[in-house]
C-alpha cells in the first residue's frame, strides 16, 4: 500500500527501507563486518569503470550466465554488499548469510537503474553518487555522498501484465455518479456481496491508481497481493468511496485533489486528481 496512506512518504521507492534493509542497526554493528574485503578502488570511480547518463558507475566483475536483464517492475534476488568511499561496510546480505528480494521500482534510484544492466548470473561493482542514493546528508543512520556496492544478481521474477490504462482516465465521464463531495465513480463489475464496509472496518482489495495524464503510479495488481488496511486510515476518498462497494464489487473512482494528496503534495506522492479502479475482496470487522 504504497500510496493510500495520507502519511506515507516515497521512501519504497527512493531509499533502501524495504524488508532486510535496516541500515541504523546494520551500520551500529559494523565490527562484525570483518570478513568482507574492502575494494581497493572504493574510494573513487575508477577509469575502467562505465558511467550512464544520469551518474551512475559501474564494472563487470564476473560475467553471468543469464541473457534476460530484469524491467524495473520486476522483482529480483541479490546478494550483495556496501561501503562509503572512506571503506565503512554499512550493509551486506553476504555477512548475514542470506539473500535478499525486492520489487527493482521501490529501492534507491541507483540500484533501479543499475540492476537493469546486469543479467542472472552477473557480479558487478557499483558506484552511486549521492543524488542517485540517499544524498550528501541524509538522516536515519542512512549512509550518505557517494556509495559503492558489490551486487549479485541471483533471479528475476518478471512483474504481472500492468493493467491497461482506463480510457476515461483524463476526466471524469458523464456516465460516472458524482457526490456531494466531489467523489465520482463508475461500477465496472457488480459485486457478490449485500454489505457494505464502515469506516472502522478492515478493508482487503485489489487496486490499481493513475494520475490523469495516464501514469500508472502504484497497483497492488502489479505485485501481486492484494492489500488490506483499516478504512478509516486512507486518503478521504477511499475512506468514502470503497463504502459505496460490496464485496466481489469492481468499482472505478475519480478522487478530486482535495480527497487525495493535494495539487503540490510532499514526499513523491501523486498530485491532483487520480483514478483508481479498486475490487472490494473482503470485508473485516
Amino acid at each position: 500500500m504504497k500510496y493510500l496512506r495520507p502519511q506515507i512518504t516515497a521512501c519504497l521507492t527512493v531509499i533502501l527501507s524495504i524488508s532486510g534493509f535496516q541500515l541504523t542497526s546494520i551500520a551500529s554493528e559494523k565490527d562484525t563486518y570483518s570478513m568482507l574485503e574492502t575494494p581497493k578502488d572504493v574510494n573513487s570511480v575508477p577509469s575502467d569503470a562505465e558511467a550512464t547518463a544520469s551518474g551512475l558507475a559501474s564494472r563487470v566483475l564476473t560475467a553471468g550466465t543469464g541473457s534476460e536483464s530484469p524491467a524495473a517492475a520486476d522483482t529480483v534476488t541479490v546478494h550483495y554488499s556496501g561501503w562509503t568511499t572512506d571503506g565503512n561496510l554499512f550493509d551486506s546480505s553476504v555477512e548475514r548469510g542470506e539473500p535478499t528480494s525486492f520489487p527493482l521500482n521501490r529501492v534507491i534510484k541507483g540500484w533501479t537503474e543499475g540492476l537493469q544492466l546486469m543479467v542472472v548470473g552477473e557480479k558487478r561493482r557499483f558506484w552511486i553518487p549521492a543524488d542517485l542514493a540517499y544524498g550528501e546528508n541524509p538522516g536515519g543512520g542512512r549512509p550518505g555522498g557517494l556509495l559503492v556496492f558489490d551486487v549479485e544478481l541471483l533471479g528475476i521474477e518478471k512483474a504481472p501484465e500492468p493493467p491497461k490504462v482506463p480510457e476515461d482516465v483524463a476526466a471524469t465521464p458523464a456516465s460516472a455518479e458524482v457526490r456531494e463531495s466531489g467523489l465520482a465513480s463508475r461500477k465496472l463489475s457488480d459485486g457478490t456481496g449485500s454489505t457494505h464496509p464502515t469506516k472502522a472496518d478492515t478493508v482487503t482489495v485489489h487496486y490499481s491508481g493513475w494520475t490523469t495524464d495516464g501514469e500508472m503510479f502504484d497497483s497492488s495488481v502489479m505485485r501481486g497481493s492484494p492489500a488490506s488496511f483499516g478504512l478509516g486510515q486512507v486518503i478521504p476518498g477511499w475512506t468514502e468511496g470503497v463504502q459505496l462497494m460490496v464485496e466481489g464489487e469492481k468499482r472505478r473512482f475519480w478522487i478530486p485533489a482535495k480527497l487525495a494528496y493535494g495539487e503540490n503534495p510532499q514526499g513523491g506522492a501523486p498530485a491532483g486528481t487520480l483514478v483508481f479502479d479498486v475490487e472490494l475482496i473482503k470485508i473485516g470487522r
